[in-house]
């Protein structure tokens, strides 16, 4: 059945939108990491132009998300305060990644930054996915191949100095009490977290979840059990922001795009969730990081392959 999305201004197949939609669902539910970063280029294999990509998943990362941050908050794993310096930080974020959306799209680079954006952010994360994957792999068949089971005697390290950034760290000004999290530390260092995350989200229109909590644990030092639920309300703030400034200030926001694709991931992270017991550990992001390379890699080679048509009219 074919639809038409009018902000997009074309007709695609409502089927292969939705099965889009399953198929990054499946993904989240079986990896346990958001599809923002992966529906966006499908979407533009599929011919979306990339801004529209960008802004409609926005839309889409509030709804995938508020589920889950109230299942968190029932639980009591959110620190308020917390989530309150990060979003005020990506709030920053968002305001000038969207400026600079719309300055890209005036000038009409957007669907180039775009593209390069995520062939470099893909390839790098799918590349450092695999090499530490394959490490592991290595590092367990010579352990289990050995054959002199007993370890070799090891020497006692003396216990390593504070690294100078850690001492920077500590000398941040703005020193606030997370009662929470039971940390105290600069206001500064969850800012700059909520900052990259707003830029993230109104320039590539990903949730960024799979940044921001390996930021939380090792560079804010906050307990893993707060961390998601946390991160899910910075993100669902700072999406729906973003959401509504991408349909104000550059219309990029195709409502009609997002439901199809919303009911499609709904059913297809159910099914992701019974897969998960079947593909755990390092097998697991072994996969991923392949299909994440493999994503970036075929973004790359449309951006340097010669199209099939070299100019095009549109009448506005």
């Amino acid at each position: 059945m074919q639809i038409y999305l009018p902000i997009a201004e074309m007709a695609v197949n409502a089927e292969s939108i939705a099965l889009l939609g399953a198929i990054v669902g499946i993904i989240s539910g079986v990896f346990g990491v958001g599809g923002g970063f992966l529906t966006t280029p499908f979407l533009i294999f599929m011919g979306i132009p990339p801004a529209v990509a960008v802004g409609t998943q926005a839309s889409q990362l509030v709804a995938s998300s508020s589920t889950a941050v109230i299942g968190h908050w029932r639980k009591r794993n959110v620190d308020f305060k917390m989530a309150g310096v990060m979003i005020a930080g990506g709030m920053v974020g968002t305001i000038g990644g969207i400026y600079i959306f719309k300055l890209l799209n005036y000038i009409g680079q957007i669907d180039l930054a775009i593209s390069v954006l995520y062939v470099v952010f893909l390839c790098s994360v799918g590349f450092m996915m695999l090499r530490e994957t394959i490490g592991t792999f290595i590092l367990h068949y010579r352990i289990k191949h050995r054959k002199n089971d007993e370890a070799p005697a090891t020497e006692s390290q003396p216990p390593r100095e504070p690294s100078r950034f850690s001492k920077w760290i500590r000398n941040l000004p703005y020193k606030t009490h997370f009662k929470t999290s039971k940390l105290h530390i600069s206001a500064l260092l969850p800012l700059s977290v909520g900052l990259v995350g707003g830029l993230m989200v109104s320039i590539m229109g990903i949730g960024a979840g799979f940044l921001l909590v390996p930021a939380m644990i090792y560079f804010l030092r906050m307990p893993p059990l707060l961390v998601v639920g946390t991160s899910l309300l910075q993100i669902i703030v700072t999406s729906a922001v973003a959401c509504i400034m991408h349909a104000t200030a550059n219309q990029t926001v195709d409502m009609v795009l997002a439901l199809t694709l919303i009911c499609g991931s709904v059913v297809g992270a159910q099914i992701g969730v019974r897969l998960s017991k079947y593909i755990k550990g390092t097998m697991a992001r072994f996969i991923l990081g392949m299909i994440i390379s493999l994503v970036g890699l075929r973004l790359a080679v449309d951006l340097v392959i010669e199209p099939t048509s070299l100019y095009s009219i549109v009448v506005r």
